[in-house]
């Protein structure tokens, strides 16, 4: 059992000092909060130590049963019949790596860059590490800093960046008695803030402390089926290598040769290279996909973005390009000329800072301001969706126009509505009857005029999306725009069902967004809050997610997928938290990713079934030597050789072949299934050379070496019955393992335990060489045609 790491224990709620924001907290005070934990410590990470990472890997069952019985051929002197372990010793080394490798991406994740903040101690103004603020401490936030933990507005005023929380990198005003967010930047002004939770209990270490803990028991099918197998064949071959043991014994009185009979037999059960090829396929594949400008964090991820059935997708960036232009703009009257909005305009944008794509649009366009000297302003609120500038002769806000027109949206809702349905982004500039200050409005408003903005298409985006719909993946548009406005847009990057869209803003319930997950495939007024729950509602209802994010309020919801894709032009937190990177922010390499796990999956298929041949024979042949009392035939040094050039050569070939094929049904029924007929023949076939070898009185050496013969011409039968359909570059392969056989038994045959056979037992060979080819060609038939019935009949039950 592994050992998990402990929770911090509970704090008992401290007794909070009224702290005087002129002197703040004494030396003392500071101390002593410090002693008590209530400083602003970062937090550990909750992932595994290198230690236990490589004791994990190292003392497994599967490593242990191994090593028993290496110790057992070792103490027999049958150290020839060890070429079993360089395999096993591989498989740990990359586990290891693997691990490591996670480990140093989610270690390096971290979203607090503020290593010194200043604060009011004693009365003097100094600057501590942020990790020695306590709770209660008066800190000072000056334009430029990153706030380093949870604090409430004591005096001043300042513009904040709290991208974080809403996803947007504009600007929030906060006054005496506003919230502000660790790891929220200060963009303008200066204030004194008292801090509310500090350490492991701020907003910034919550979500530190979330997207670094990694998903238990997180693992894609094949890698499932896999350790499936393996579990199984530990659980058989414990008891019945014990009794296999005491029966050869008991045959031979022997016990080296007890040994070797048992641990042929052992081996011949686990398929100990299968994992060696999977990790070796998907490491190749990480490796042609960062040639292709792709980085893969978790390499079980390109096999799940092969399996995936819906890609939840943003608006921005992703559909559209990121840069915005000014298209359009339309009077709401005509009380004012073009070129009165122009200059009004201008002014409104030159005092706002450019700190989102939309304002660098605004400021791009409106470059004839009239001289108008500011107020105030306050930048753009995610809650309430506008900005705003004040002025000598009044206050004017731009903002979406269904939160800003209140009553008279009525007035303008065509010109506002059909712009949306073809994919333009709407502003509405009014003048407002107040004063704002970037909470709700209560004033009355007078519209000036549309403003007309567009994100141009992708494009590569139709082309994309085609194939996602090809391949029978749902799309998901989530967005936090107008949800008509993300309609037309999916409309025009050609993504199926886009007509069917949805305010977001009007699902409050888990059950109403349960239901809308299924019904909807565009989705505005996003918030991230709801992204994740978006994730969760599609995986609760059986779908495989992949999820595309650049933001750090994308986080958790990148984690929740089953897939997580970052734009490597977002942030860099998100790009640490996802599977999968696109370095050059290209949508359109996600088919080649696809493709790469179509390969390794598809490939994998056809290679375990290789090994899974080995394993049903030799499962099976166990159990009859020791129901009917006769001597296991083969040896482990027989075992490794049929293993080399039936299975673990053409596997790793094979795994690296194209394959563009849809995965269809299950990893395990499909290796199974396609490994019986020749687990079943080899059986038959080394069953009877046994059997008739006794008969004829053929030495036991000549029935080993005649069964290994065997098992190499039924092994390359399977090998050329895989490669299907042939070409030049698979029968050189299957030529190649054909003449390794013969060298292998002809000029190294005392490695290998290869002994010189007489006429008779020769001829038994040839005999069931010549039966092995049709009774497994129509044994495959036998299980294909059950197979087709079965389905059929499920099928049928069905409709």
């Amino acid at each position: 059992m592994k050992k998990e790491k402990s929770e911090p224990a509970v704090k008992t709620s401290p007794e909070r000092i009224d702290t005087d924001i002129e002197t703040g907290l004494t030396s003392e005070q500071a101390a002593r909060r410090k002693a008590d934990g209530y400083d602003n410590k970062p937090v550990e990470s909750p992932s595994k130590s290198v230690k236990e990472i490589c004791a994990g890997n190292i003392f497994t069952g599967f490593n242990f049963l191994f090593a028993a019985l290496s110790v057992l051929l070792i103490a027999v002197g049958s150290y020839r019949d060890l070429t079993f372990m360089p395999i096993i010793i591989a498989n740990t080394l990359i586990g290891i790596f693997q691990e490591l490798r996670s480990k140093s991406v989610l270690d390096k994740l971290t979203m607090l860059n503020a290593p010194v903040t200043t604060v009011i101690r004693d009365g003097c103004e100094i600057s501590v590490p942020s990790k020695e603020l306590v709770l209660d401490d008066i800190a000072v936030f000056r334009a430029g800093n990153q706030i380093s933990a949870d604090a409430v507005v004591v005096s001043g005023s300042v513009s904040v960046n709290e991208s974080l929380l809403t996803g947007e990198s504009d600007e929030i005003i906060k006054n005496p008695g506003d919230r502000l967010m660790s790891g929220s930047f200060i963009v303008s002004g200066s204030c004194r803030a008292k801090l509310e939770k500090v350490g492991s209990e701020s907003y910034i270490s919550q979500l530190t402390l979330q997207a670094k803990k990694a998903k238990k028991g997180e693992q894609s099918e094949m890698i499932r089926s896999l350790s499936r197998i393996v579990t199984t064949a530990g659980i058989i071959i414990v008891p019945l290598g014990s009794v296999m043991f005491m029966q050869q014994y008991h045959i031979t009185e022997n016990i080296k040769t007890s040994v070797q009979s048992m641990v042929a037999s052992v081996i011949g059960m686990i398929p100990e290279g299968l994992f060696l090829i999977a990790s070796v396929s998907l490491a190749v594949s990480a490796m042609r996909l960062a040639f292709d400008k792709v980085l893969v964090h978790d390499m079980k991820c390109i096999e799940t973005l092969a399996r995936v059935n819906v890609l939840c997708v943003d608006k921005t960036g992703t559909i559209t390009e990121n840069s915005m232009a000014v298209t359009s703009v339309i009077p709401a009257g005509s009380q004012y000329s073009e070129e009165m909005i122009n200059s009004l305009v201008s002014d409104f944008a030159a005092s706002q800072a450019a700190d989102n794509e939309t304002m660098r649009a605004m400021k791009n366009y409106f470059r004839r301001p009239g001289g108008m000297m500011p107020v105030a302003h306050t930048g753009f609120s995610s809650e309430f969706k506008y900005s705003s500038v004040t002025f000598e002769n009044g206050a004017y806000i731009l903002g979406a126009p269904d939160f800003i027109l209140g009553e008279r949206y009525a007035e303008y809702r065509d010109v506002i509505e059909s712009n949306g349905r073809k994919g333009y982004r709407v502003l509405a500039f009014v003048k407002y009857n107040g004063y704002p200050d970037g909470k709700a409005l209560n004033g009355a408003v007078m519209p000036i005029c549309f403003i007309i903005l567009s994100n141009p298409i992708r494009k590569d985006a139709p082309d994309t999306f085609r194939y996602f719909a090809e391949q029978g993946v749902d799309i998901k548009v989530i967005s936090g725009d107008n949800p008509v406005t993300v309609s037309e847009v999916a409309k025009q990057a050609g993504i199926k069902n886009a007509s069917d869209y949805i305010d977001a803003s009007t699902l409050t319930t888990d059950e109403s967004i349960n239901d809308a997950v299924m019904r909807y495939s565009v989705f505005g007024r996003v918030t991230p809050d709801q992204k994740r729950k978006f994730v969760k509602a599609l995986k609760k209802n059986g779908k495989t997610v992949a999820m595309t994010g650049d933001g750090v309020n994308d986080i958790l919801a990148l984690k929740d997928a089953d897939c997580s894709v970052a734009m490597a032009s977002g942030s860099d937190a998100a790009c640490q938290a996802s599977q999968l990177v696109l370095l050059e922010s290209d949508f359109s390499k996600m088919p080649g990713v696809v493709l790469e796990g179509r390969k390794v999956v598809n490939n994998l298929e056809r290679s375990g079934s290789l090994f899974l041949v080995k394993n049903i024979f030799s499962l099976i042949l166990s159990v009859l030597t020791i129901c009917f009392g006769i001597a296991y035939p083969l040896k482990p040094s027989q075992i490794s050789l049929i293993s080399l050039f039936t299975i673990g050569l053409p596997a790793l070939v094979l795994s690296q072949m194209p394959n563009k094929e849809i995965i269809r049904g299950r990893f395990i029924k499909n290796i199974l299934l396609k490994a019986l007929p020749a687990g079943i023949t080899d059986t038959i076939i080394v069953a009877a050379m046994m059997y008739f070898g006794s008969v004829f009185e053929v030495t036991q050496a000549e029935i080993a070496t005649s069964s290994t013969i065997l098992l190499g011409i039924v092994g390359l039968m399977i090998v050329f019955q895989i490669s299907k359909p042939m070409d030049v570059y698979k029968m050189w392969l299957w030529i190649i393992c054909a003449l390794g056989l013969v060298f292998s038994m002809v000029f190294v045959s005392d490695f290998f335990d290869i002994s010189a056979m007489s006429p008779r037992c020769v001829l038994l060979c040839v005999t069931f060489s010549i039966i092995a080819e049709p009774f497994m060609r129509y044994l495959t038939m036998g299980i294909d045609m059950i197979q087709r019935l079965f389905v059929k009949d499920k099928k049928g039950e069905n409709i």
